[in-house]
């Protein structure tokens, strides 16, 4: 780091050398610390403006509590650069989301001020709640700071938390951040509540000189306590947070560093729990993040005089498998006026972005609620509708036992749409999806659907589509081989593999994404490759063709080889009598870590070398 263009900065190997500064010089250290940001993202790429948005919250916060042994639990993660940068990484922050680079996100294995592991929204209250109660059972004096945006509050976990809290009395402290924005601009009625929450001058000046001139002892002060919260009850809704048990204080400015100081200190007089509700800009510092924080939530490597480049056309472009799901949802929606899109807070990322604008009484934005998403696609199906919903593999964990028991034991017409499937690459495990074949397929009546390219992807959604009972399409993250996608929408056979060539001994069946690396080993060793198409139902007559005619059968997937298809190949073959050598090619029963896609495969072995290794290890011990 620049010593002469970040003096104090340069001088913070962790939070303990800016708590020695004067307190005066704290705002320097912010914009010291937001400039370092823009410069080191924009040389390497990463989540962008969720950070700048949190610069004084982070200062603020390192400065009042005596952290690692106050913990604080960063919500999602996507904020919390300028936490690392403070807390010892800043040499390093150009490596992050790399390949044996920093994480993404918070990880507890980084750093002891790395309290809690996250990556999906709306844990830091139930974590921190429990960092607070374990800390009380053990007699150990620790504040707990858990940090969450209003996007992450629209979820239902928070509430839980909050409800769960506010009965017991800890010591912690919510920061609720309000920026009026996820990933997208958030909707939702708490976003509304939140917006009326005394966002205007009026009452905050009034209570912020009061508090200034009155005596805490005074009548006065008690008085005009008790006047407060009868004004926070005519005119905000406030008390709802009261309702739960939590002292609720704000909103304030998020980027006034004093006011920011004194107040988390003297919250840290108040036992019990508390609400610090503060309104930040996201991309603050910055005006291009500050006028699009959408574009710039997570960017690629920029100038950053210039700002981000505006992405050039391809001359022959290839559609990723997210655009070929939304072109296909628009097209279907012509065609079906029955047809209902649903995403949890996904709208830029599943896809939905044209769907929206051309359908927008048949679009539903349901903020980041997943189980609410999954039964309310049920609702809509038992009403005749034909909901379709675009989620992350990742995110569709959350709403496991909405999809059985709402959607699957009813039998529903519902098509999940799943994206991200398999390696995700740059955001690492917490967002990989990796288990998605093997939780859905042990249960009953799913459909699901594994695409080798662009077209194949668009067909089954098509066929999914048309499934009387709940079906699964699930792609990988970026583009595909580069197929010419059919514009004409025609459904599969269900069940029915693609026989591609026919070989020797050896057959590889291959699901999903991990065609392309089966095809180039397959011709290296000669051997027979089938497109298995379904993973559920699987085509049993090809399979056993297969196993009668080869010595050894290979199957390949992007997803845990735990339970996953080619379990389904073992079970299948076991059911039926039938012997025969099977190699089982998967994700390993290991977290991958971050880094580029082709770096994550090559890392779980399913690149083509990977796989042609795995391959001749069991030839060899074959021959041996």
């Amino acid at each position: 780091m620049n010593k002469d263009k970040f003096p104090l900065l340069a001088n913070i190997a962790k939070p303990a050398d800016m708590r020695q500064l004067d307190e005066d010089l704290l705002p320097q250290v912010a914009d010291e610390l937001r400039e370092f940001l823009i410069q080191s993202i924009a040389a390497s790429g990463g989540h962008f403006s969720a950070g700048l948005g949190c610069v004084e919250l982070t200062v603020a916060l390192h400065y009042c509590f005596d952290t690692p042994h106050d913990r604080v639990v960063w919500d999602v993660g996507h904020q919390a650069y300028p936490h690392k940068i403070l807390t010892g990484r800043a040499e390093k922050i150009e490596t992050i989301k790399k390949t044996g680079g920093l994480a993404p996100f918070p990880k507890r294995g980084e750093s002891e001020f790395d309290t809690f592991g996250v990556g999906h929204s709306s844990t830091s209250i139930s974590a921190g709640l429990g960092m607070a109660l374990a800390a009380e059972t053990q007699a150990k004096e620790r504040r707990v700071v858990s940090v969450i945006g209003d996007g992450a509050m629209t979820a239902g976990m928070a509430f839980e938390a909050l409800n769960h809290g506010g009965s017991l009395n800890p010591n912690m402290l919510v920061v609720l951040n309000e920026n009026q924005m996820s990933i997208s601009p958030n909707v939702g009625a708490i976003t509304k509540i939140l917006a009326r929450m005394m966002i205007g001058p009026t009452v905050t000046n009034i209570r912020e000189r009061s508090k200034q001139l009155m005596h805490r002892d005074s009548r006065v002060w008690r008085f005009m306590s008790r006047w407060e919260e009868h004004v926070k009850g005519m005119i905000v809704p406030s008390t709802l947070f009261e309702e739960f048990g939590f002292n609720y204080l704000g909103p304030i400015d998020g980027h006034d560093l004093p006011i920011l100081i004194r107040t988390l200190k003297t919250i840290q007089t108040v036992e019990g729990p508390n609400l610090l509700h503060i309104v930040t800009t996201k991309g603050k510092g910055y005006a291009p993040a500050e006028a699009d924080p959408v574009k710039y939530h997570a960017v690629g490597p920029f100038d950053p005089d210039a700002g981000v480049a505006d992405k050039v056309p391809d001359l022959k472009p290839s559609p990723s498998y997210t655009e070929v799901f939304g072109s296909w949802l628009c097209d279907m929606a012509e065609q079906d006026k029955n047809l209902l899109a649903i995403t949890p807070a996904m709208r830029e990322g599943s896809g939905l972005v044209e769907f929206a604008k051309r359908f927008p009484d048949r679009y539903f934005d349901v903020s980041i609620a997943e189980q609410h998403a999954v039964t309310l696609a049920a609702g809509m199906a038992c009403e005749g509708s034909r909901p379709v919903v675009a989620i992350y593999s990742t995110f569709l964990q959350r709403a496991y036992d909405q999809l059985i028991h709402d959607v699957a034991i009813q039998n529903l017409p519902v098509l999940f749409a799943i994206d991200r499937a398999g390696l995700v690459g740059s955001d690492g495990p917490t967002h990989a999806g990796s288990f998605d074949l093997s939780f859905l397929r042990c249960i009953p009546n799913m459909l699901i659907m594994a695409p080798t390219d662009e077209n194949e992807c668009r067909q089954m959604l098509y066929t999914g589509y048309q499934h009387e009972g709940p079906a699964a399409v699930r792609y990988p993250r970026g583009r595909g081989i580069g197929a010419a996608v059919n514009s004409t929408m025609q459904a599969l056979p269900v069940g029915k593999a693609d026989v591609i060539k026919r070989g020797n001994k050896l057959a590889i069946l291959a699901f999903g994404s991990c065609l392309a690396a089966a095809t180039e080993v397959a011709e290296k060793l000669g051997a027979s490759l089938v497109n298995m198409r379904f993973v559920k139902p699987m085509d049993a007559n090809v399979i056993h063709e297969m196993a009668k005619s080869h010595s050894l059968l290979v199957t390949i997937e992007e997803n845990s080889v735990i339970g996953g298809a080619g379990s389904g190949v073992n079970e299948l073959l076991a059911a039926a009598g039938v012997t025969v050598q099977v190699l089982n090619i998967g994700i390993p029963d290991r977290y991958i870590e971050h880094g580029s896609r082709d770096d994550c495969l090559a890392m779980a072995g399913l690149d083509a070398q990977g796989i042609l290794e795995q391959i001749n290890n069991r030839l060899g011990d074959s021959n041996a």
